[in-house]
């Protein structure tokens, strides 16, 4: 087996220590010491918003993947509470010498939750189903999917490029091969994603789960995206009421590993910050993701047990290039000028944030130190503005409502201090609000609706390819940034150098590059998320990619 070729520490707030890195071919221990804890009762977790729906494969946000991830596996998954890789439905994996043919060794005696069984020709059918995906509607939904594998077999999106995946076989049952095009350094990394989780066979082509459609602005989906989701996890699924906003699953007493701790899992989606935080302190609830920065002592010195993760993602403001005057590289300078993100920190950011310069922690290999700060400057702002004749532009600026993220805590806070700074340069902003899902990342990711927007990432492995790869990568409706394609050739290039060296030499340069010569985006900060449970909440493992699995929470 060869291990990973790298590995990086991430600094967790607290005295442990996270490391972040991929190592190879480990053997899962899920679950973790039982240490006698309580079994039995409801684990009831706040969510921030309504999940899309509960297909991974159409899925790219934390609030969808956190009941996706109860119930579905991946063939290698995270350690909990690291960033380090090890088994899950395969039990360990190797690679050839040119990095492009992957063979995963199957855990045997898995099922999914419909009792099908799980083995290579199901590893099979879900890459060739990823793969072989038909209509524009279903590939413009597939995010991930592109980040990673580039494109399918017929590209129907205008977002989808070359396809970097080939073929998977199946030698035996408990052996599945999948063979890339090229080298990509997102492996094995990207094997981990939620959004390459493994599904039953059985139950996506009973319940017709490739069909998407598209009515204006909106995406329906399928019957097993919606209501009948299947497959391998700790927890299956017990259905979505949106009448109580409640979503809940159920121990699977078939599980292959150590079974989970709690009967049911509910959550409860509270889009308002300060109602979550009311309904923990009533007991109604016994989790919650992403307080405000300025109750997390309040909470802790109530006794409630506030766990801090490490900062492993980015906030940044996009900027669309479909508007031609932020196609001059000098508006988007005056634009990072504008930007008192120093003051931002200290007055919007968890204890902890740190203005970013890159779009990636210096954590993670290929971050270049001398890249160019756009320290705050409205003078020089100004002056750029006069230079490109952009004085008194206006900005239709989007952000998205009934939503936290770890990155972007009070997106309404951050908004208006962003476009303050923005109006005092002699902008004029126009702002717009939108509904997470459903309204705001549609507007942003598919149509293209905004001048400027707030998005961010928290990191799924430790790659520079995870971050600026995954935002840069490609042409993205999010940039309008289709004419660069010499960012793109240079991000292909980095991604596709398989030496250390040679690695961390190339993705040096695109950062550098990406803050003097392209800037397609500001990055404003890294902000370290916390999640709070109630002192009789025992077992919840936090992870610094938020990555949270809850069969390991007692309560009681």
């Amino acid at each position: 087996m060869q291990a990973s070729r790298r590995k990086a520490a991430v600094a967790l707030a607290a005295a442990a220590a996270l490391a972040v890195g991929a190592s190879g071919c480990a053997k899962s221990e899920r679950g973790g010491d039982s240490g006698g804890a309580k079994t039995g009762g409801t684990f009831v977790f706040a969510g921030a918003g309504d999940p899309k729906n509960f297909d991974p494969i159409f899925n790219d946000d934390g609030e969808t993947f956190r009941p996706v991830r109860q119930m579905f596996e991946t063939l290698i998954q995270n350690k909990p509470g690291t960033a380090d890789l090890e088994g899950a439905l395969a039990e360990s994996w190797e690679h050839d010498a040119e990095g492009k043919v992957w063979t995963f060794h199957l855990r045997k005696g898995v099922k999914f939750h419909d009792g099908s069984a799980f083995n290579s020709a199901a590893v099979c059918y879900n890459f060739d189903r990823w793969y072989n995906m038909k209509g524009a509607a279903a590939q413009s939904q597939m995010l991930y999917y592109m980040d990673v594998f580039g494109g399918f077999a017929h590209n129907e999106s205008d977002d989808a490029g070359k396809a970097l995946y080939n073929k998977c076989d199946a030698p035996d049952d408990n052996t599945a091969v999948i063979t890339m095009n090229e080298y990509k350094g997102a492996f094995p990394g990207a094997f981990a994603l939620t959004s390459l989780s493994i599904a039953s066979p059985d139950a996506l082509k009973k319940y017709d789960a490739d069909t998407v459609k598209q009515n204006g602005d909106s995406f329906e989906y399928s019957a097993f995206a919606n209501e009948h989701p299947v497959g391998t996890g700790p927890f299956t699924f017990g259905g979505w009421d949106k009448s109580k906003n409640e979503i809940t699953l159920n121990r699977n007493a078939d599980y292959w590993g150590e079974k989970a701790k709690v009967d049911k899992v509910i959550i409860k989606v509270i889009e308002d910050e300060n109602t979550r935080k009311q309904e923990l302190r009533a007991g109604t609830v016994q989790g919650i993701d992403f307080p405000a920065p300025a109750d997390r002592k309040a909470l802790e010195s109530e006794g409630f047990n506030v766990i801090n993760r490490p900062a492993f993602n980015i906030l940044y403001l996009g900027i669309n290039q479909k508007n031609p005057k932020l196609k001059d590289l000098r508006v988007r300078q005056a634009i990072a000028y504008a930007l008192n993100r120093q003051q931002l920190v200290q007055t919007k950011g968890p204890g902890g944030t740190k203005v970013a310069d890159e779009f990636m922690p210096d954590t993670v290999l290929g971050y270049a130190p001398d890249v160019q700060k756009y320290e705050y400057d409205p003078e020089k702002a100004k002056q750029l503005l006069k230079e490109a004749g952009a004085e008194g532009m206006t900005l239709n600026f989007y952000y998205p409502t009934d939503v936290s993220r770890p990155y972007m805590p009070n997106p309404q806070e951050i908004f208006t201090v962003l476009a303050n700074d923005l109006q005092a340069v002699g902008f004029k902003v126009n702002g717009v609000s939108r509904p997470w899902n459903g309204g705001y990342k549609d507007d942003v990711q598919q149509f293209g609706k905004h001048d400027l927007h707030l998005l961010g990432w928290t990191g799924d492995y430790n790659d520079p390819g995870n971050f600026v790869g995954t935002f840069f990568g490609r042409a993205k409706t999010e940039f309008g940034d289709a004419a660069m394609t010499d960012m793109f050739e240079a991000i292909t290039k980095a991604d596709a150098t398989v030496d250390d060296a040679g690695k961390r030499a190339a993705w040096e340069q695109v950062n550098r590059d990406i803050a003097t010569k392209w800037l397609p985006a500001v990055p404003i900060w890294h902000a370290p998320p916390a999640i709070v449970v109630t002192k009789d909440v025992k077992g919840l493992i936090a992870s610094p990619l938020t990555d949270e699995r809850f069969d390991t929470v007692s309560v009681g």
